[in-house]
């Protein structure tokens, strides 16, 4: 890795958690910009924001969520 890669990285980490997204989202996007599975995933994001907006489900920490997970494979 070149050093002015690592200085950018430097650089984003130190951005806060929504800068970081916002450029993740776009990082992403420049490699598949208008593919149908992008298309796919963003349909499928907004489906699942809507249940748990709406109150048809309810959002689980992450913790919480990957302790239930292991529960069920073990």
């Amino acid at each position: 890795m070149s050093a002015s890669v690592l200085e950018l990285e430097s650089q984003v980490l130190n951005l806060g958690p929504a800068d970081r997204a916002r450029l993740l989202e776009r990082l992403i996007d420049s490699f598949e910009p208008e593919s149908k599975v992008h298309d796919a995933w963003v349909a499928e994001a907004r489906r699942r924001h809507e249940e748990v907006k709406s109150g048809q489900v309810t959002a689980v920490p992450g913790n919480e969520a990957l302790v239930r997970i292991r529960a069920r494979i073990s």
